[in-house]
């Protein structure tokens, strides 16, 4: 459909007044308040009568405030235009897009959607569950049986899927990729697939996005069985790809997965992303060697490092630290995490980096990391290396 010169707030009186509103989401935020990334609006019952939920999305924390409707609909004509250039309206059948330009006039594209259900309006609701133990594909792949129960062999795994999605979930709520209607998502090493068709069905059937979802598998056999169960599940936007981190041609890409790359394979996925644009970052590293045969011990730390366990924990909080830090001065903002891993090894740090809305200083993070590597005399970390590769 095509664009209309007007604003988003009469299609959202329409959508509350016919029950088919769903959720709305405004987002590239050019006001002043510091920290804040977008606010999302969804309709919740208080003292039995409908209100618009506002939740405002900021860098560390969130804050609801509860309007009525009336009052909820001025505030968003306040907002749209002046402060956020753009918002999304999602109804049961339509997406409905509006940006606005510096003179705050804003053009509205409307869209047929996927088909979406209206959220439970309750104020305390039930967290909603990701995925169901019923869902055909789990059996495929060997976590069920047919009637949808859990193989006993299967319930760490189907722990740690769950527990993945529910990290995966929160990152992308807090994404500047939670406004979008499409996304595209690679997830390198992906094995038998259980992650890449969890990620999938989440933004696919609980986010009700245009997702296209591909794994990236060096087994051929492991290509070639996800693919059929694929097709025999008739799951859009989903495919497995033969290929390894180094050469897979990855093209714009909005997230990057990359658990238990070995050593610098992370830094090269991590470095991937970072080319492709992406606007999250998730790596569950594991076999640190590159650092800890550079590292010069402290002469304070000597009586502590002798120990070869101590030293390769050092060494890879070492490792993963300056990532942290590479990867922040990138312009992203990291998080590192105990994770639950999704293969059966003690591998289970997560390193969580999102994008943020606007750059931050370098200065400082740079400093950081010199003096990191100085007081360990560190000449070489792989993720730096391939970032200053790409800056001659």
């Amino acid at each position: 459909m095509p664009a209309t010169e007007d604003s988003l707030l009469p299609h959202l009186q329409a959508a509350l007044d016919e029950g088919a509103f769903v959720n709305l989401v405004l987002s590239k935020y050019r006001g002043k308040e510091s920290g804040l990334v977008r606010i999302d609006v969804r309709l919740v019952e208080l003292r039995g009568e409908g209100h618009l939920s506002f939740v405002y999305k900021y860098e560390t924390r969130d804050v609801t405030k509860n309007l009525s409707v009336a009052e909820g609909m001025n505030r968003l004509g306040e907002l749209l235009g002046p402060e956020f250039k753009a918002g999304y309206l999602f109804t049961k059948a339509t997406e409905i897009e509006v940006l606005y330009n510096r003179k705050g006039k804003g053009r509205v594209f409307p869209r047929q959607g996927p088909r979406r259900e209206a959220p439970p309006t309750e104020h305390n609701r039930a967290r909603v569950r990701m995925l169901d133990s019923g869902l055909p594909f789990l059996w495929e792949l060997g976590i069920t049986d047919k009637t949808g129960k859990v193989l006993p062999t299967m319930s760490d795994k189907w722990r740690q899927i769950n527990h993945f999605l529910e990290i995966f979930a929160a990152a992308f709520e807090r994404s500047d990729l939670a406004g979008r209607a499409q996304v595209r998502v690679v997830d390198f090493g992906a094995g038998k697939g259980y992650l890449t068709f969890a990620i999938h069905h989440y933004l696919r059937a609980v986010r009700g996005l245009e997702a296209e979802v591909t794994g990236v598998e060096l087994r051929q056999e492991l290509v070639q069985f996800c693919n059929r169960v694929v097709k025999r599940q008739g799951l859009i936007g989903l495919q497995m790809s033969e290929g390894d981190v180094e050469h897979f041609p990855l093209g714009e890409t909005d997230v990057l997965i990359a658990l238990h790359a070995c050593d610098t394979a992370t830094d090269l996925a991590l470095y991937s992303g970072l080319q492709a644009g992406a606007q999250m970052l998730l790596a569950s590293p594991c076999c640190h060697k590159q650092i800890r045969p550079q590292m010069r011990l402290p002469e304070v730390l000597q009586p502590v490092l002798r120990h070869g366990i101590h030293l390769e924990r050092e060494a890879e909080m070492v490792t993963d630290g300056l990532r942290a830090l590479l990867l922040e001065e990138a312009g992203f903002r990291v998080q590192v995490m105990e994770f639950i891993s999704a293969e059966h090894t003690d591998k289970n740090k997560l390193l969580l980096a999102t994008r943020r809305p606007k750059p931050t200083s370098r200065k400082a993070v740079r400093a950081q990391i010199d003096a990191l590597k100085e007081f360990y005399g560190i000449t070489e970390h792989h993720l730096e290396k391939l970032i200053d590769s790409s800056k001659s």
